[in-house]
């Protein structure tokens, strides 16, 4: 399982209040580049998304996520809620990279590239990949307890 290094939580615990002010606008940046994959645009609640209610949700995690990244335990209750869903609707380890693909440039795309440097975005790379690795193993095991 991959760590963020204490400077990439530091890095990312400071960009919070941009994630906060702009979360929206990086989840519907990140949604419309995600959904050029009509496969995993298929794995969607259409409906969620163009209320805007699916991108809230996801900025919120985000945000929650920035914001406790230095104390994961706080997140328990959400990461479950997370895995449940993504168990749900058959989400899978090879998943995980479409994500990133999309997430990344859109908070270049949103912050610009004067607040979203390249150490902004290597230090959100080690964070994703870190929760990305916890929800992963999650959700092989809901997995193997639902074949149970």
């Amino acid at each position: 399982m991959r760590i963020a290094s204490e400077h990439a939580k530091t890095i990312v615990k400071a960009t919070a209040p941009a994630i906060e002010k702009h979360g929206v606008d990086i989840t519907t940046a990140m949604y419309k580049r995600l959904f050029q994959n009509d496969e995993v645009k298929a794995m969607f609640d259409q409906a969620a998304q163009d209320s805007g209610e699916q991108p809230r949700r996801l900025a919120g995690a985000i945000l929650a996520y920035a914001k406790n990244i230095d104390k994961l335990e706080n997140l328990g209750s959400a990461v479950q809620r997370m895995v449940q869903r993504h168990v749900d609707t058959g989400v899978k380890a090879e998943h995980y990279p479409y994500v990133a693909e999309a997430l990344l440039p859109a908070i270049r795309d949103v912050l610009g590239a004067e607040v979203a440097t390249d150490e902004v975005l290597a230090a959100w790379g080690e964070a994703y990949w870190m929760l990305a690795d916890i929800l992963i193993a999650a959700e092989k095991q809901a997995y193997l307890e639902a074949v149970a």
